[in-house]
């Protein structure tokens, strides 16, 4: 963890740190090469420099998901996806985001979730 990320999590309420760790083990399980930093404000991971996971706080006050492929537009005819749990939602064909509640929704989900992030990643790479 660097110390970038530590200070973000610093700043959180216990609740919100411990949903974030959640998703933070949940990404790092789903692919050994991620690297974690800080970007867009918030824990993002990425794989061969490209961003794929960001995680924050959205702004009704959820844990916050987004699946993408970095800054830049890129062509979606290239992507071949499926969230077969129907846990995101898809606002553009390359970008997803997921919300939650508390930590034991993540909890609940996490099988899932470990599923569709390594599939995520998979896919983008």
């Amino acid at each position: 963890m660097t110390e970038a990320v530590e200070a973000f999590r610093a700043k959180l309420p216990p609740e919100v740190r411990s949903a974030i760790d959640r998703l933070r083990a949940i990404a790092v399980a789903a692919h050994p090469g991620l690297s974690e930093g800080i970007k867009w404000n918030a824990p993002s991971f990425a794989l061969g420099g490209e961003d794929r996971i960001t995680l924050g706080i959205s702004p009704k006050g959820r844990v916050r998901v987004v699946l993408h492929r970095g800054a830049k537009t890129r062509k979606v005819e290239d992507l071949r996806f499926a969230d077969p749990e129907g846990l995101a939602a898809w606002p553009a064909a390359d970008r997803a985001v997921l919300t939650f509640d508390d930590e034991a929704e993540i909890i609940a989900k996490g099988p899932a979730l470990h599923a569709l992030f390594a599939a995520w990643l998979a896919a983008t790479s």
